[in-house]
């Protein structure tokens, strides 16, 4: 009996990152609250809420915790994980939910506590007498202490898994599941997939850039298309001056670099000064000096072939 409740026990311990993650999950809450009720004030006076900025903000928290904490025993934060808070002065093993004491405590030292820091310190902020110097003195060290507090329970925390905050740990209440978690066998095929693809996409995203297209291209077509016929014959010049390599019109101004096809000269310019090491898309030759078309050579006899 002893090891299966212990064996319970162990199944339905909540995780730390389990209780971190809901925190931070009541905080997202928080802020998204916020801004879409300060957006509702947005076209009024500026600086309409500052002066009461602690106590709206301690009536919508309050709001939050009716509907939340106290009716329903988890924040929306445990909510989402699955988890809710337990009585954990209970001597039952059976879940026994916090007692109306807890819970109104709970909006105490959250709330409460939150609302009266920030009002001090607006309190404070703008008095330089003595008696208020010495108010303020007291209360950054009641801060302090709180803090160090707080920090101590987290080491905790840390080491033991349980009451992730100061104040879960002061009011005797933890977090358990909601319904028993059935351990569940994990596969991890087709994660591996993902990092693998993912890891592949960024290789070719840092790969494609250092890669010459159009080199390649000339390439390949110069492997598939064998060359026929001397490269310096004017005759050959003259039935491939019909079109230009690359662009594929009659060429203008047309020019040669050195191989039987024929450029315009913008295409063979423009495409050299891109890429150095530019070939031929034709042949694959090289590029010795961009030359114009021999003058012995008419476009009205190439035109007439």
């Amino acid at each position: 009996m002893a090891s299966r409740e212990e064996n319970t026990k162990r199944t339905n311990r909540v995780l730390r990152i389990s209780q971190l993650d809901a925190l931070e999950l009541n905080k997202a809450l928080e802020q998204l609250v916020w801004s879409q009720f300060s957006q509702c004030f947005h076209g009024f006076k500026p600086g309409l809420l500052a002066h009461f900025e602690p106590e709206v903000k301690a009536f919508l928290w309050l709001f939050l915790w009716r509907f939340t904490i106290y009716s329903k025993n988890a924040t929306v934060g445990q909510s989402v994980l699955n988890i809710q808070y337990k009585n954990d002065f209970s001597p039952k093993l059976r879940y026994q939910p916090p007692s109306k004491n807890q819970k109104l405590w709970y909006a105490v030292c959250t709330i409460g506590g939150t609302w009266l820091e920030e009002r001090c310190y607006d309190l404070f902020r703008n008095r330089h007498l003595a008696s208020f110097g010495k108010a303020r003195q007291c209360v950054n060290i009641i801060v302090g202490l709180l803090k160090l507090g707080g920090l101590i329970n987290f080491l905790i925390f840390l080491q033991r898994g349980k009451f992730a905050t100061l104040t879960e740990r002061l009011l005797g209440i933890r977090s358990v599941f909601c319904k028993p978690q059935n351990i569940r066998e994990v596969g991890f095929e087709y994660m591996n997939r993902e990092l693998l693809w993912h890891g592949f996409a960024e290789f070719l995203i840092f790969l494609l850039p250092l890669i010459n297209i159009q080199k390649l291209k000339a390439k390949l077509s110069s492997w598939c298309i064998p060359l026929t016929g001397a490269p310096n014959s004017d005759n050959t010049l003259a039935t491939s001056g019909k079109q230009c390599s690359l662009c594929g019109e009659w060429p203008t101004m047309p020019h040669t670099i050195g191989c039987e096809h024929i450029f315009c000269y913008y295409c063979v310019k423009s495409s050299f000064l891109f890429d150095m090491y530019f070939t031929c898309p034709k042949c694959g030759a090289e590029v010795h000096s961009v030359q114009p078309l021999k003058s012995g050579i008419e476009m009205s006899e190439v035109s007439a072939l």
